[in-house]
């Protein structure tokens, strides 16, 4: 008798700390804040049954939701008894978007001038480089010089030449705060005349696919993830912005340990449109033109995407958009990466016969789940590209809507 009363108390302790331990699970694998439809509750796809009791009404946190209502406390529950957290639960009418899938081209000119590297000058004392004596740095991005404004360039080595050799005040940005600093230019014997000694970019070119755009306020989002300066790795800020009508002319075939990409061409002097914000999330603008009709369909809230079979809409070959069967392996809903939500696996082999799976310029391909846009495209795995990340379409809308809509 003894014996089965032991052997009950060590199951029932067993069961109970895997009761916990999967609580703790869900604690930290579950989000701090969810979205639903207006007069719906929040429904949780688990393998364990989590039950969502919403009470305590209070203001509304998410100010970049145009139309949200108002924020209440879910108490989450395992097997509707075992407290797992609480979370924010935001009421809002579901946003109706229309699929994207077109590339288009982005031409972007900076808000100021990015440095992309320091280089050194051939004084008549020596190799000097007065930037870096200076503190500036590859990535920095200079704004004003003597307290006039730096827009391009020309404009940088206009200001550096015109102090004849005096300091000048710099005032610059470097992620995201601003800073200041006294440079003093140096004479480069080799290009006989008054120099900083950096490197700078003020514009930049290159395409990609529109995820959606809103009928109701023509604003649109597209990428995925933000653009980013190739030699220094940091986020393009705007200062002025255009999306142009590209077509695609080549496909380079992506292969393990090379990713390929569409080739696009620019044509005509047309825009599609302004952008207005390069941010974590892509980018995102207002639309000056027509697109081809389409039907909106729901945006997915991120508690409603599963794993399995998804589409993505693509256009290849200066073709029109078509849809390619997918499969999403694996959702992260609390991940601090908002690039990098869902990984999808390309499952259609028209796909992957064409472009060996994702490749660059893909970025931004919806992904529609459920008859709802779930998503976007935003990286390649480099050893295998029929697999990739995907961004959850919440975020865009989220990170980007409030600033075009």
């Amino acid at each position: 008798m003894f014996k089965h009363l032991r052997i009950a108390a060590i199951l029932l302790f067993a069961a109970s700390f895997n009761t916990i331990a999967a609580a703790g699970y869900y604690s930290w694998k579950l989000p701090d804040s969810y979205y639903i439809s207006s007069g719906s509750k929040l429904e949780l796809s688990s393998f364990l049954p989590i039950t969502a009791d919403i009470s305590k009404e209070k203001e509304s946190l998410a100010a970049f939701y145009q139309n949200s209502s108002t924020v209440n406390t879910a108490s989450l529950k395992l097997f509707g008894i075992i407290p797992i957290k609480n979370a924010d639960v935001e009421e809002m009418e579901t946003p109706m978007l229309i699929p994207g899938g077109e590339p288009f081209g982005i031409r972007l000119k900076m808000d100021g001038v990015m440095v992309i590297r320091l280089g050194a000058a051939d004084t008549k004392n020596g190799t000097v480089c007065p930037a870096k004596d200076a503190g500036l740095r590859a990535g920095d991005i200079i704004e004003s010089v003597n307290e006039q404004p730096v827009t391009s360039n020309d404009s940088l080595r206009e200001a550096i030449c015109a102090a004849e050799g005096e300091a000048v005040q710099i005032e610059f940005t470097r992620d995201g705060k601003e800073y200041s600093c006294s440079l003093k230019p140096a004479y480069s014997l080799s290009d006989n005349c008054f120099t900083a000694g950096i490197w700078v970019r003020d514009s930049l070119a290159g395409i990609g696919t529109m995820t959606f755009y809103d009928p109701a306020s023509s604003s649109f989002g597209g990428l995925g993830h933000p653009i980013c300066d190739s030699d220094t790795g940091v986020c393009i800020p705007i200062g002025e912005g255009s999306a142009c009508p590209v077509t695609v002319k080549d496909i380079v075939k992506g292969t393990e340990g090379d990713p390929g990409m569409l080739e696009g061409e620019f044509y005509g002097d047309g825009s599609l449109g302004t952008i207005l914000c390069n941010n974590r999330c892509g980018v995102f603008g207002k639309l000056s033109c027509s697109l081809p009709e389409k039907e909106a369909i729901p945006m997915a809230f991120k508690q409603e995407i599963e794993k399995g079979p998804a589409e993505i809409i693509c256009t290849l070959n200066s073709s029109e958009p078509e849809r390619y069967s997918i499969e999403i392996t694996d959702i992260d809903h609390n991940g601090k990466d908002n690039t990098k939500n869902m990984i999808i696996r390309i499952t259609d082999e028209r796909l992957i016969d064409s472009t060996g799976g994702i490749v660059q310029g893909m970025s931004g391909s919806p992904i529609i789940q459920n008859g709802k846009i779930a998503g976007a495209v935003t990286h390649v795995f480099v050893d295998d590209p029929t697999r990739g990340y995907g961004i959850f379409c919440e975020n865009m809308y989220r990170y980007g809507a409030s600033y075009a809509g």
